[in-house]
């Protein structure tokens, strides 16, 4: 059996070791386990603290077998989007999929999930939103009125959880959802030990802090004295970039429906810091991750065009002789490809530009462009 996870391991911590071993526990030790995580840019809308190589390595030393990458369109998409990509690429490798809730019931996610696939509830959604509401708020209130507990979408893991539910039903996938209870907050600024969040260690590392103690031995291994990278780092460069656009290139950036772009440019030509875009840009309609999604698609040159583009393929960032087996199984149709391969389609161009861009957030020095071309997949033995 093949067992998926969509990941970002932003940074690979004891959580994910857990995820890991119980998958084993449950399925037997002969349980391949198949990553799609994103690369060098994650979901919230910010560059990957650890470069995309290190993390898939990781990963592969504390017990995965294969690590693919999630193109940058679906790793900046919303978390429908982040989970429908997902849900497609592990669907060619996997017999089920796992991942972490708050509510760990998968009855209740999956009638939420066909719910919010359900005729009726863009009505009723639409009718929230109208009335000023938030999307995440609307879409609760909107759950609330067919009867359903819309608490069950108030916490992270649980709202990717659902979309999980809902990719796997409407592409008919083979996959098995797979749920386990999440337990700490996912949003913790305050490191726990047994339970830590990925957002209290990126913090501890942007203050100079030690985080090996909440993670698995064979990660900090890896991670120890690789270079961390921020947006503050690489604030001047996106801001550049922002003061630059012209005004049909803030209309045409994923995300910017409804007037949001005008508000973003706005904002782009007037505050002084990335923190005070965003903030002034943000309402109680659009959340702070959509915003910053959209300002870091306006620096890295993605359009509502390239992120509706069908994703042609998905590269391979590490394995295992397991994870080579499972890849020599998949399907010959040249979808999964290596690391660094030179292609002759017009992302590989984007893939190059990005990574380049990628280096700019490198805290101190930045990094040297040119990655994408001399990376190479990482086997592990």
């Amino acid at each position: 059996m093949n067992v998926g996870i969509v990941c970002e391991y932003n940074p690979f911590h004891l959580g994910h070791q857990k995820q890991i071993d119980s998958i084993r526990e449950k399925f037997g030790a002969n349980t391949g386990i198949i990553c799609a995580m994103s690369g060098n840019y994650v979901q919230r809308g910010h560059p990957s603290v650890f470069d995309k190589t290190i993390r898939a390595e990781a990963a592969i030393r504390c017990g995965a077998d294969l690590v693919v990458e999630l193109p940058v369109t679906t790793s900046l998409s919303s978390a429908e989007g982040f989970a429908a990509s997902g849900v497609a690429v592990l669907s060619r490798l996997c017999d089920g999929l796992c991942f972490g809730a708050e509510t760990a019931d998968l009855q209740q996610l999956l009638g939420t999930a066909e719910a919010l696939l359900s005729e009726d509830f863009p009505k009723l959604l639409r009718r929230e939103l109208e009335r000023g509401c938030s999307f995440p708020a609307a879409r609760q209130a909107a759950l609330e009125k067919m009867g359903l507990p819309g608490a069950i979408l108030e916490s992270p893991n649980n709202i990717l959880a659902v979309e999980y539910c809902k990719a796997i039903l409407r592409q008919s996938s083979p996959m098995r959802p797979l749920p386990i209870s999440r337990e700490g907050s996912y949003h913790a600024k305050e490191a726990d030990f047994e339970n830590p969040s990925a957002t209290s260690l990126r913090i501890r590392l942007q203050n100079g802090l030690d985080i090996s103690g909440y993670l698995p031995e064979a990660a900090g291994q890896v991670f120890a004295g690789a270079p961390i990278h921020t947006l503050e780092a690489g604030q001047r460069a996106v801001l550049s970039r922002l003061r630059t656009m012209e005004d049909a290139e803030f209309e045409a950036l994923p995300f910017g429906s409804e007037g949001l772009w005008r508000k973003l440019m706005r904002e782009s030509r007037k505050q002084a810091t990335l923190e005070d875009i965003a903030a002034a840009v943000k309402s109680k309609r659009y959340t702070r991750s959509r915003i910053d999604r959209m300002i870091l698609c306006a620096f890295l040159g993605i359009t509502v065009q390239t992120m509706e583009a069908e994703i042609p393929y998905v590269r391979v960032l590490a394995f295992n002789d397991r994870g080579r087996e499972i890849l020599s199984g998949a399907k010959k149709d040249g979808f999964f490809l290596n690391a660094g391969q030179p292609t002759p389609h017009p992302l590989w161009e984007m893939e190059q530009r990005w990574e380049d861009l990628y280096s700019l957030f490198q805290a101190g020095v930045p990094g040297q462009p040119g990655a994408a071309k001399n990376r190479r997949v990482i086997y592990l033995r």
